[in-house]
């Protein structure tokens, strides 16, 4: 069973027990990390969808040799170019992979997260497209409003929490 959590700290508290007691449970970190909570995050997550930077590439592949556990990891593709946005320019992602691979970072695909500006599909068709030329097989997009979307190209993974929870207080 996969589940979601946005922030490193709620998820220990949430999940720590949970998982100890059921091995079965797959926790993906949906959420932006920091270099200061990765040694945290490591303890609890298996996947990460947010690598956004070399300098949090290359505080994980410091932190997974110290705690043996290697996560699942998607590079966050900035496929807006939004100044506002976290994420490697779509221009230099080769690169930036590349340079993942020579720290052994398990990169099994892309995450995106597209503007706001009524061109979804546009950006999910790019996504895809990007993820083929890589050799992805894993493609994270699609929120609550748009999954279905996502998932006609090709996303393997969508975070649909505000439709199964309802809006967070």
């Amino acid at each position: 069973m996969h589940y979601g959590e946005n922030k490193v700290q709620e998820a220990l508290e949430k999940w720590t027990d949970i998982k100890n007691e059921n091995h079965n449970i797959q926790l993906h970190l949906i959420g932006r990390l920091q270099t200061n909570k990765v040694k945290f995050a490591l303890r609890i997550f298996d996947y990460i969808h947010s690598l956004d930077s070399e300098k949090l590439a290359n505080k994980i592949a410091d932190e997974q040799q110290k705690h043996k556990k290697k996560p699942k990891i998607f590079i966050q593709v900035n496929v807006g170019n939004e100044d506002q946005k976290s994420g490697i320019d779509k221009r230099n992602l080769n690169d930036f992979y590349i340079f993942c691979k020579k720290l052994n970072l398990d990169i099994i695909g892309t995450m995106c997260i597209p503007p706001n500006d009524g061109n979804t599909e546009k950006y999910f068709s790019e996504m895809s497209d990007i993820n083929k030329e890589l050799n992805f097989k894993e493609l994270s997009m699609g929120m609550s409003e748009n999954y279905l979307e996502a998932i006609r190209y090709n996303a393997t993974y969508v975070r649909v929490g505000s439709k199964i929870f309802g809006t967070r207080t």
